[in-house]
């Protein structure tokens, strides 16, 4: 608004050149066609902060999204493969050997946080209250540079309708002028008011092209608002001010109840403090116990593994004897012929499958009070968010006030000036015939002439500036700007 306010002060400190009140003429149909909305749509594809603006509220939608994921599961899979060399362990036996053994280990695991105070609910709260907010700061840059355009596009606009009123009032000094001529080269008038006449044709000459430098400079403000290459034939549809000129409906008290419901500025604020107290309360429900549930499944293999397969069997004495009937007879045993077979790796695969199913509780008991610190500097973040909300709804009572004001006086002074212009453009006629007779001298004509010329630019930017204030008002009750 700060900006809005300076560039309202720099349309008020237009031409201060005298004018004259002539016939209206228009300025030449060429160049390119603009409309009030085109205008808008224009500034909202090309303005860079609002695009910054949509892509903070895209990364505001994803912390959002990620919070929801954490109410998944984890699952998590590896895989390891791998060469032992010298003395190991081997996987498959859990034994020494002293070879090299390849090796490969596989598992798929997974843990669901069941409870922690509530925090992961708080938190994804949190996160959708900040991911809103960021869509009403989107809509916030949105009304602003709507205003910004408004402003920027009714600037050339007045700055045309400035250059004509200046262009018909060197067309009045230029007739004068030459009929002044030809009066004082037939000896018919004093030589002094054909000077004094020539001095005006020279100001209004001298206010043209400062006005037309205005217009340019206008065009500019509004093609690099709208991040276009300047173009000198840029021309916008008119819009009438009449249509707009009337007193307007509702008080500073109305329009503020409104705002607070409708304006987007106001409902971030509001988003941004509700979404600190869920922080505040994630934050703390990590100082709760939290329950997990963990599952797994497990494989490996070991090229060591290996298997026996009997081949054939016989009696063999044992070296072990029996007393029989005082003699010694030897033991026999059965001895089996084995032949080393390595296990095939799918069959490792299957036989090694194991799983495990667990419920965990972890207990905060220490953690170098990072928990806490985090607790207390989120209701710091509460407070400050409470202040920003109390400072935007303060804020906004006081701009509209002023902005009540300010369009009250401006209607009140464009009323004001209806009836001046008016007056002197009666002064003028009656001084204008007068001095055409001859009974008036050139300066008498020259103090109506600029009472009329002041009154008719300042008509112009009374007007103008009028239509301007109500739209700040429409703005801040979310109606329609154009």
């Amino acid at each position: 608004m700060v900006r809005i306010s300076a560039i309202v002060t720099g349309l008020l400190t237009y031409s201060n050149a005298v004018n004259a009140q002539a016939e209206t003429t228009s300025l030449p149909d060429t160049g390119i066609h603009l409309t009030l909305q085109q205008a808008v749509e224009i500034a909202f594809k090309n303005n860079l902060e609002l695009k910054q603006a949509e892509l903070q509220s895209q990364s505001r939608k994803l912390d959002y999204k990620e919070a929801k994921a954490m109410q998944l599961p984890d699952v998590n899979g590896s895989i390891e493969h791998g060469r032992n060399q010298g003395r190991s362990i081997d996987p498959f036996t859990n034994t020494y050997l002293n070879q090299n053994i390849d090796y490969a280990n596989y598992g798929l695991n997974s843990g669901l946080l069941l409870f922690q105070g509530l925090s992961t609910r708080h938190f994804i709260k949190q996160q959708q209250l900040a991911s809103k907010a960021g869509e009403m700061d989107v809509q916030q840059n949105r009304d602003n540079l709507t205003l910004q355009v408004i402003l920027a596009y009714f600037a050339v606009l007045s700055a045309e309708d400035l250059t004509v009123q200046i262009d018909n009032q060197a067309t009045v000094s230029r007739k004068q002028v030459e009929r002044l001529t030809i009066l004082n080269s037939e000896g018919t008038i004093n030589p002094s008011q054909l000077y004094d006449l020539k001095g005006q044709l020279a100001n209004d000459e001298i206010s043209l092209i400062n006005t037309r430098n205005q217009l340019e400079a206008a065009k500019l403000t509004l093609s690099q608002l709208l991040n276009l290459p300047y173009d000198s034939t840029l021309r916008l549809e008119r819009i009438s001010p009449e249509q707009f000129l009337t007193t307007y409906e509702g008080t500073p008290a109305g329009i503020y109840q409104v705002a607070l419901k409708e304006l987007a500025m106001v409902k971030a604020a509001e988003l941004r403090k509700q979404s600190a107290e869920k922080g505040v309360k994630a934050w703390k429900g990590q100082l709760w116990p939290s329950l997990s549930l963990n599952a797994g499944l497990y494989t490996n293999y070991s090229s060591a593994a290996s298997t026996q397969q009997l081949l054939s069997s016989s009696d063999v004495p044992s070296g072990d004897y029996v007393l029989l009937n005082g003699g010694k007879e030897p033991v026999y045993t059965t001895q089996g012929s084995y032949a080393q077979q390595k296990i095939a790796y799918v069959d490792q695969f299957k036989n090694n499958y194991s799983t495990n199913v667990n419920f965990g509780i972890r207990i905060p008991i220490l953690n170098g009070f990072t928990t806490r610190l985090q607790v207390s500097q989120s209701k710091l973040d509460l407070q400050n968010a409470d202040i920003v909300e109390k400072t935007t709804r303060i804020r906004l009572q006081q701009s509209i006030e002023q902005a009540w004001f300010n369009m009250t006086a401006t209607y009140k002074r464009y009323k004001a000036l209806i009836e001046q212009v008016n007056a002197f453009q009666e002064s003028f006629r009656t001084t204008e015939v007068r001095f055409n007779e001859g009974v008036l001298n050139s300066v008498d004509y020259l103090v109506a002439k600029n009472n009329l010329d002041r009154a008719s630019t300042n008509l112009i930017v009374a007007r103008y500036e009028y239509v301007f204030r109500t739209r700040i008002l429409d703005y801040y009750q979310s109606k329609p700007l154009w």
